[in-house]
């Protein structure tokens, strides 16, 4: 099926690409280099909200942004450095959690959106360890020690919560004529 993007869409996907580069902003040092933000949060609720393929090119073009140099990413830095860096594994993976969390939320079923988005989560978690280690040449052991354990209790909160959160933003966008139709 061959649709193209309509001006609205395009706009959806900016606002997405926008909402998580400021929440990239909203981090929390770890001793590991590893910054806690709020990027996981909004690349999930960019699938829930736009679909599976929407929120993917918004969160592909905010990965694109970055990889070209615009400050994007956590401390408002960007370029291929970050990317080849620690945290590489993370920014890389990050398309295809909008797309599990899509994928799931176009099933329809609350369980189906949190399967999705515990997919998201193990992919994320586990390309971020496995880059992690392998551009820092830590053992696995302490790259999950790092890279992943810190964060576990974040992403089960961001799991239980933005299913709801998600559903709520698409509802009042839709119910205000501000979001089209889903489809996925």
């Amino acid at each position: 099926m061959n649709r193209s993007i309509s001006i609205r869409e395009l706009l959806h996907i900016s606002l997405f690409v926008t909402v998580t580069a400021v929440c990239a902003q909203i981090a929390i040092p770890m001793p590991g280099g590893v910054p806690m933000t709020l990027q996981t949060w909004a690349i999930s609720l960019a699938g829930i909200v736009l679909g599976a393929k929407n929120g993917t090119l918004a969160t592909l073009v905010y990965v694109l942004l970055g990889a070209v140099g615009a400050p994007v990413f956590a401390g408002f830095s960007g370029g291929l450095g970050i990317i080849a860096g620690p945290t590489g594994g993370f920014i890389l993976s990050f398309p295809l959690m909008a797309l599990t969390a899509g994928i799931g939320e176009g099933k329809g079923s609350v369980s189906r959106l949190v399967c999705g988005l515990i997919a998201g989560t193990v992919i994320n978690f586990a390309a971020g360890m496995l880059y992690f280690s392998l551009i820092t040449t830590a053992g696995l052991q302490t790259a999950f020690a790092v890279a992943v354990l810190p964060f576990i209790p974040s992403a089960v909160l961001r799991i239980i919560l933005l299913p709801a959160i998600g559903r709520s933003i698409k509802f009042a966008l839709a119910k205000n004529n501000i979001i089209l139709d889903k489809r996925v």
